[in-house]
């Protein structure tokens, strides 16, 4: 998934993100209310989690304005702040969740994955991103840093898988079974010449290389 953590305190942000892609999402950061506001309104993010009292702009006012303005990202709410009455005002704001500091690293995972879950079964996903790599499920368009990226069906489904997993390791076999959609020889390599066709395609021309070849194990799609 891909999350945008609204949170003030450096250390408390870096904690956060690292514990989120420790297993598997992006993660981006915002360290104030207003930045929080433009970047949740301009990225398709899956989850969203903002600390209540953030500096030019509190996170109360910044939800509220984002449920008003058609946002439906799911929200999980952050803060010291953990009586009955805090937690009412921030589920009244438009949050989905609230969680009490101080909060140990697999609660907060947990809840955002809860989250996501929700959010997908909610709101159709027509658009991926994984860095500046882009996918329009529905004009079934790629690109990379703006420049779009002619891409063949099978392709694209198989980047489509990756981007889903983005930050994880995904094996062969979730390939022939997922993108395939049923089980081919293990010895083929059909799986080699897709990957080595698409990452021609999107790492070529670009200094920052996003999918690699893991050893032994598969691929991994990083942005």
């Amino acid at each position: 998934m891909r999350i945008l953590v609204v949170e003030d305190s450096t250390e408390t942000a870096a904690y956060m993100r690292r514990a989120l892609m420790e297993v598997g999402h992006v993660v981006d950061v915002a360290q104030n209310g207003v930045d929080g506001d433009i970047m949740a309104r301009s990225n398709p993010y899956d989850v969203m989690v903002f600390d209540r009292m953030l500096p030019g702009r509190d996170g109360l006012s910044v939800v509220t304005d984002l449920r008003a303005s058609g946002v439906r990202t799911p929200v999980l709410f952050l803060s010291a702040l953990g009586e009955v009455e805090h937690r009412v005002e921030g589920l009244n704001a438009g949050a989905d969740d609230y969680l009490a500091k101080p909060y140990a690293a697999s609660e907060l995972i947990a809840r955002v994955e809860a989250l996501g879950r929700r959010g997908d079964s909610d709101v159709p996903q027509t658009l991926l991103q994984v860095g500046d790599l882009e996918m329009d499920l529905l004009a079934r368009v790629v690109r990379r840093a703006g420049k779009k990226i002619d891409i063949q069906p099978r392709e694209f489904k198989l980047l489509e898988y990756l981007m889903r997993n983005a930050g994880q390791v995904v094996t062969r076999t979730m390939l022939l079974e997922k993108v395939w959609d049923y089980h081919f020889d293990p010895q083929t390599n059909v799986i080699d010449v897709h990957v080595s066709r698409l990452r021609s395609k999107i790492d070529k021309d670009f200094e920052r290389q996003m999918l690699h070849t893991v050893r032994g194990s598969g691929y991994r799609l990083e942005g």
